[in-house]
């Protein structure tokens, strides 16, 4: 297990150290730790990304959802059982290879095998377009 005190800290740690999670408190100094894990995902995507907060709101439970594509969205205190749990399954989904960048491995695939499969077309409506005679 690896710790540091800042985001900044950790981005510096990932760019020398091989890490399956990042744990990180939504508040922190110099950024929020969905901003962090933001930054985590597009850097790293196959790293499973867990937020704790004690000041759990709608808002900021979607944006660590939405933009940084967590694992797991915990409130602070946590049950020690709770986060090893989340961890533990974390590590279990990374190996499995349900990552984020073996999606997207899947995902050029198919593109390549079949150009456009992976783009959703939508009317004005925004119901999908399955067939161009649907139009």
């Amino acid at each position: 297990m690896l710790a540091v005190g800042s985001a900044e800290e950790a981005l510096q740690l990932l760019e020398g150290e091989s890490v399956d999670v990042v744990i990180s408190d939504e508040r922190m100094p110099g950024m929020q730790g969905s901003e962090f894990l933001t930054i985590v995902r597009k850097k790293y995507p196959e790293v499973v990304r867990i937020i704790l907060t004690g000041h759990a709101s709608v808002e900021s439970a979607m944006r660590a959802v939405n933009e940084s594509e967590i694992f797991r969205f915990l409130t602070k205190p946590v049950n020690s059982d709770v986060l090893h749990k989340a961890v533990k399954d974390a590590l279990a989904s990374r190996s499995k290879g349900h990552g984020t960048e073996h999606h997207y491995s899947l995902l050029e695939n198919l593109e390549k095998q079949a150009p456009g499969i992976t783009h959703v077309r939508r009317d004005s409506n925004g119901v999908v377009i399955i067939d161009e005679d649907d139009e």
